[in-house]
């Protein structure tokens, strides 16, 4: 999961260093870089501290490097896999040295930290080269700025998707069926990426219409089967029987814009399914969904219950190739059936 943290360290006036870590957990913010000596600060809130003393991190775990020259740059290269993390400034920011920075660390189990000023810093940051920095530390002098960045993480980016054909639906053996219950509400067309292949992932829609069976509950997206993949922010993948209460996922519309929401609770409970199989032409794809009138998919012009889908109908999925490895993409050749 990406990250934001507040530079609280820097101004001379306490209060003002209070302000900026007052300011930050008003938005949702909870990692911060705080001076020696302001250990109090932490009783304003659940935190997660880092802490300076003269501009310079107290652990061995924490570097801070300032990319202006070649030299510079080959020096933060080195820190890969030998702290926990690297905290890049520069006083003016090219993308280069940062698609530098993100290569080398993938996979190094260093987290790498880009220090901005403005939301828009910040966006560019966390997603160049698609992947992005690990996350961004906010770098102001008015504690007031911090609130502009408020939900840049649950913003999100966007999906691919695309839209298939229906081939069956048809029931199978009863089984474990995951209910996911946000703390967010959704829209009809919004939804979780859910699929039995890592490779398809249908847009399976919330709770969020109204029906003549139950109240609408726009907070639940009912996901399928315990071994179903669902799609979680950074771009990784989960099994729906991994997810508890307070995990960060995915919510996607069907114009493939997303977000994240924390769940709130999940319910695993045994029910009858069924199996949705479409194909892109290609290759077919399966999810398994329980076999009711309440579970919907989302479709290019609005979404169907999956006991009223027939075959030529067409759903919205995101499609890709390669395979998964512990839940990040990986290209490599992969056989699922």
């Amino acid at each position: 999961m990406k990250s934001i943290l507040v530079r609280a360290d820097i101004p001379d006036d306490r209060g003002d260093r209070k302000d900026l870590v007052t300011n930050g957990l008003e938005s949702g913010i909870t990692r911060f870089i705080l001076r020696k000596g302001d250990e109090k600060f932490t009783d304003l809130g659940l935190m997660d501290a880092i802490f300076f003393e003269n501009g310079s991190p107290c652990s061995s775990d924490v570097a801070v490097v300032k990319i202006d020259t070649p030299e510079a740059q080959a020096r933060a290269l080195s820190m890969a896999g030998r702290v926990k993390t690297v905290i890049v400034e520069t006083a003016d920011w090219t993308i280069i040295p940062l698609e530098n920075m993100i290569a080398k660390f993938r996979g190094s189990g260093t987290e790498v930290l880009a220090c901005a000023s403005t939301k828009g810093d910040a966006e560019l940051f966390l997603t160049t080269m698609e992947r992005g920095v690990d996350g961004v530390v906010i770098t102001v002098d008015d504690p007031l700025k911090i609130s502009k960045f408020k939900g840049i993480l649950s913003e999100g980016g966007r999906e691919d998707l695309t839209d298939i054909e229906v081939v069956s639906v048809k029931p199978v053996e009863m089984g474990d069926r995951v209910c996911i219950d946000t703390c967010s509400m959704m829209m009809p067309g919004e939804g979780m990426l859910i699929g039995s292949y890592s490779n398809c992932l249908f847009l399976i829609q919330s709770e969020s219409e109204e029906n003549g069976y139950v109240a609408s509950r726009p907070f639940r997206v009912n996901a399928g089967a315990v071994h179903s993949y669902i799609e979680v922010p950074g771009g990784g993948t989960r099994y729906l029987s991994e997810i508890s209460s307070g995990d960060p996922v995915l919510v996607c519309g069907r114009d493939g814009s997303t977000r994240t929401a924390s769940v709130g609770r999940c319910k695993v409970e045994v029910r009858p399914l069924l199996m949705l199989t479409a194909t892109d032409g290609r290759r077919e794809y399966s999810v398994m969904l329980q076999n009711a009138e309440t579970i919907k998919v989302v479709t290019p012009d609005g979404a169907e219950s999956v006991t009223k889908l027939k075959p030529g109908d067409r759903v919205l999925a995101k499609l890709e190739s390669g395979g998964r490895h512990f839940g990040m993409a990986v290209e490599e050749t992969i056989a699922e059936k």
